[in-house]
């Protein structure tokens, strides 16, 4: 009898854990087979066995209570555990199917990511793959997400973190600014130019300061501007367009340095590096989808990228003033075109403007 009652409320945690990676009871009975009173009945059942109330319905939107969130955050490796368990004794641990939800930042999401997309859904037919932009990592397990792609050390956490690249912060403008404004040469002239600000969606507050290093050497440079932009599209349309002299990820905008859209200034002068990390829930045996999908980051997004990330900034400024050249002299005859494992780290994710 005990042995039934305990498969009953195994059961009814299922169609939970199927409510929340679905989103709303009609989902969750698609995916399980069942009627929508069939998955409200467990619920139900599962609420009255705890005795608390752990979904919040309203005619449009479902969500954990506070005590369904931590009754999930618990279950929900052991209902993983468990599947994983069933697909390696059925021999098919290396199949990737059902679904993956990413949690990325938009930088990663736009610039790196997306020309690989159709790539990855290609090499995995039966996966589907939900990418959800987050401005902050928030809760993993509790919102159901396999895996997160952000920017910036991990904070310290029951999450495995797998360091995929590092890239340079370096300083960009476009060559219609740097016509009519001139080009600095230290970090300190920065004081006579306009530099694009950015406020940071982690904490909410300009990112005035900027900082260059040289030899070891560290300077703090206090920027002014009258643009203020939260978004990194929106930062480098504004760059892009001559409004001022942007602070950015290296990664991702190479091509239009190469192409002579913009030009990296104080190229002498680096910012912080900054790393991008793979995160996800602490188990013995990650999901197969969950391999697979960092597996084609490192093979795809962190080797493709991994020679401009760390090319010498001479180098890079030099490539793109060369490519600046061929631009302005071929502009008549054609049209002009504007892994190592890491546990917990105690540094916030995430500072530098457009990132």
């Amino acid at each position: 009898m005990t042995n039934t009652f305990d498969a009953r409320v195994i059961s009814n945690i299922g169609v939970l854990a199927a409510i929340v990676e679905g989103g709303s009871f009609a989902r969750a009975a698609d995916v399980l087979g069942l009627s929508r009173s069939g998955v409200s009945r467990a619920v139900s059942r599962l609420e009255t066995r705890v005795g608390v109330r752990l979904l919040s319905r309203t005619t449009r939107a479902v969500a954990l209570t506070d005590e369904g969130r931590k009754l999930y955050s618990e279950v929900a490796p052991l209902l993983t555990g468990i599947e994983e368990a069933v697909t390696v004794t059925c021999g098919s641990a290396v199949t990737v199917r059902g679904r993956l939800r990413v949690n990325v930042d938009a930088f990663f999401s736009r610039l790196l990511f997306t020309p690989h997309i159709d790539e990855f859904l290609s090499l995995y037919p039966d996966l589907s793959l939900e990418l959800i932009a987050r401005d902050q990592l928030g809760d993993l397990v509790s919102e159901g997400f396999d895996i997160a792609v952000r920017f910036g050390t991990p904070p310290e956490s029951s999450l495995v973190a797998r360091k995929l690249l590092e890239t340079r912060t370096i300083t960009v403008a476009s060559p219609a600014y740097l016509k009519l404004h001139g080009r600095p040469e230290v970090p300190a002239d920065l004081a006579n130019h306009v530099c694009i600000q950015f406020r940071s969606s982690l904490t909410g507050q300009p990112i005035e300061t900027w900082d260059f290093r040289k030899k070891g050497k560290v300077v703090e440079i206090k920027t002014a501007g009258r643009l203020m932009v939260a978004e990194f599209g929106t930062l480098l349309g504004a760059c892009l367009g001559g409004v001022g002299i942007a602070r950015v990820k290296a990664i991702g905008v190479e091509h239009l340095i190469e192409e002579g859209a913009l030009v990296e200034v104080l190229a002498d002068w680096t910012g912080e590096p900054y790393p991008l990390y793979a995160l996800y829930p602490s188990r013995h045996l990650p999901p197969a989808k969950v391999r697979a999908f960092i597996d084609f980051l490192v093979s795809r997004v962190a080797q493709a990228d991994r020679t401009k990330a760390h090319m010498p900034p001479r180098a890079a400024s030099t490539n793109g003033r060369r490519s600046a050249r061929r631009h302005r002299s071929n502009a008549s005859m054609r049209p002009v075109s504007t892994g190592h494992e890491d546990h917990g780290s105690r540094a916030p994710v995430g500072r530098v403007a457009g990132h």
